[in-house]
């Protein structure tokens, strides 16, 4: 376990009320974990600016499994980059609709320009690229 060290931090009673509502909201038993999470986010967010950095991403995709050659442009892309694809989910929302989640892994900008191309397939309703920051958390 990593060691903990203890720091005290000042904020106004408004702010801190605030906080301490957003949290309870959140689920959090502590203020010491809602701030941790915080932390970590903040430094995800700011690695994620590197476009060299080690990251993960979901790519989520709703499309029409009807439209012409989607799933195959989706597999061929997949295979194309395939030490990025780690894995991907297929789920039938209705008779036309699929969703499709597809895991990557690989430096930011790669993943980016990756998600990207999937996003823009012809047929693709909407799409979405989620970015972690995969290394010094």
């Amino acid at each position: 376990m990593a060691q903990i060290e203890r720091v005290g931090v000042s904020l106004e009673k408004e702010l801190l009320g605030a906080f301490d509502k957003l949290i309870a909201g959140k689920g959090y038993q502590s203020r010491s974990e809602a701030i941790r999470d915080l932390i970590r986010q903040q430094l995800s967010s700011d690695r994620l600016s590197n476009e060299k950095a080690e990251a993960v991403a979901a790519v989520v995709l709703v499309y029409d499994h009807h439209a012409t050659a989607i799933m195959e442009r989706l597999t061929e892309l997949q295979h194309s980059h395939f030490l990025k694809t780690i894995s991907s989910l297929h789920i039938h929302l209705d008779h036309h609709d699929c969703l499709e989640v597809i895991v990557l892994r690989g430096k930011v900008g790669e993943i980016n320009r990756m998600g990207d191309k999937l996003v823009s397939i012809k047929g693709v309703k909407l799409g979405r690229i989620n970015l972690l920051a995969n290394k010094g958390l």
